[in-house]
This record gives C-alpha cells, sequence and structure tokens, in this order.
C-alpha cells in the first residue's frame, strides 16, 4: 500500500514539473510575441505619417553634364512627421544601382519638415545619354522619377 502511494507522489510531482515547465515556456513565448507586435505598430505608424513627392520637372534639365556630373531633383516632405535632411534612412537606386553619394539640403529652412523641400545631389559623373529612373525609398515610401539626358 506504502508503494502505491509513494509511486502516486513521484508521478504528481513529475506533473507538476512538467506542467510549470510548459506554463513558462508559453509566458515567455507570449512575451516575445507581444515585443514583435509592438515593434511592428511603430514601424507601421511610421510608414502612414511618412510621405514624399519630387517636384522636380521631368522635362527640365536634372543632369549637370559640363559641372561635377550631379542629378539635382527636389524632394517635398508631404507626410505629418520631420525627416532626416542628412540621407539617413533613405534609399537612392538610380537605373537599379545603389547610390550613396548622395547630398541634401534644405530649400527653405534647416529641418526637413512636413511642407519644406530639399535639394538632392545624386553624384553619378559618368551618366550616360538616354532614358534613366531614380527610385528613393524613405521609411516605406517609394517615390520614382523618370528623365532624359
Amino acid at each position: 500500500m506504502a508503494s502505491v502511494s509513494a509511486s502516486h507522489l513521484i508521478i504528481f510531482i513529475a506533473s507538476i514539473l512538467v506542467a510549470a515547465s510548459v506554463a513558462g515556456t508559453i509566458t515567455s513565448t507570449v512575451g516575445q510575441l507581444s515585443d514583435a507586435v509592438d515593434d511592428l505598430g511603430v514601424d507601421a505608424s511610421q510608414e502612414v505619417r511618412t510621405e514624399i513627392e519630387i517636384i522636380s520637372d521631368s522635362g527640365a534639365q536634372v543632369y549637370d553634364r559640363e559641372g561635377n556630373g550631379n542629378i539635382t531633383l527636389y524632394v517635398k516632405n508631404t507626410g505629418s512627421q520631420r525627416l532626416p535632411a542628412d540621407g539617413v534612412g533613405m534609399d537612392v537606386i538610380v537605373d537599379g544601382i545603389y547610390r550613396t553619394d548622395v547630398s541634401m539640403t534644405v530649400v527653405d529652412g534647416s529641418v526637413w519638415r512636413p511642407g519644406t523641400v530639399v535639394r538632392m545631389g545624386i553624384s553619378i559623373p559618368d551618366l550616360q545619354s538616354g532614358d534613366h529612373r531614380v527610385q528613393l525609398t524613405i521609411y516605406g515610401d517609394r517615390e520614382v522619377f523618370e528623365f532624359n539626358t
């Protein structure tokens, strides 16, 4: 009789240990999932508040052939938040090639606030004649500008 009680006690203790470890694992997983949902919410909020518009005229001369070989674009912040005017967070792709030699200057102020414009210079000294495409992406907002040299 005592051996039955001892074996039941051992099985009961093992069941409690297994249940506690499963509960700990589930709690940890739920915490990680909650953190991931919070991060996605912040990213989505930033994407919704970010919007830019390339306001350069595609028929105008945007490439400086005689000077330093820059593509000059004017980009307006049409969203509801400030954007970095130093190019941080902005991806610039010209004719399918990622470009890093990019300069930005706020035209009407010192901060790229909603409603203000930046002058963007993309250095490409060896741009050939023909049709070209510039894609700007910042915080999920993408704008495409096509021009001819």
